[in-house]
């Protein structure tokens, strides 16, 4: 599987998919278009600084709130590699993996990264290093068959890839 390394765009607790992806923009599925919008609640310039690879990095709970597939599928069109939490909410980390968006649980590197910091993840080890601060973490890697389907662009692409 590959792993991720970008620049750490970092937010607090209890990030709720009302702020990921608002309400008023739910009337379309299309992942290009949900992008344009995402974190627009709570970090306006987030569309204008995101670069393709970049990693988000939040505290607890990250995903509350609805059970919108539409923010995962914001985050990852958005161009974020990986999501580093200290806990995900349980709706949102299965719809990222549905989705094929890698996550991460490790509330040392959550909390230890700063916005801005270069960080890479390696999805096998669940190894996170912040290359900025020379410091490195262990994080909770996945299974193989959650990797698979993440590699596969999420359960669907993993299917169709293992039709008999």
């Amino acid at each position: 599987m590959m792993n991720a390394h970008g620049k750490a765009i970092k937010y607090g607790d209890n990030v709720d998919t009302d702020v990921i992806i608002p309400a008023r923009y739910l009337n379309t599925s299309d992942p290009e278009e949900l992008a344009k919008y995402c974190m627009e609640d709570i970090d306006k310039d987030f569309v204008n600084k995101v670069c393709k690879g970049d990693i988000m990095v939040a505290g607890k709970n990250f995903g509350c709130g609805s059970s919108r597939e539409h923010a995962p599928i914001a985050i990852k069109a958005s161009g974020i590699s990986c999501v580093i939490a200290e806990t995900f909410a349980r709706i949102f980390y299965r719809n990222a993996i549905n989705i094929g968006l890698p996550i991460v649980e490790c509330p040392e590197a959550a909390e230890d990264i700063s916005d801005g910091d270069e960080v890479k993840v390696d999805f096998d080890s669940g190894i996170i290093t912040n290359v900025t601060k020379s410091k490195t973490y262990k994080g909770v890697p996945f299974p193989r068959f959650m990797q698979e389907i993440m590699a596969a662009d999420g359960l669907i692409g993993y299917i169709r890839q293992n039709k008999k």
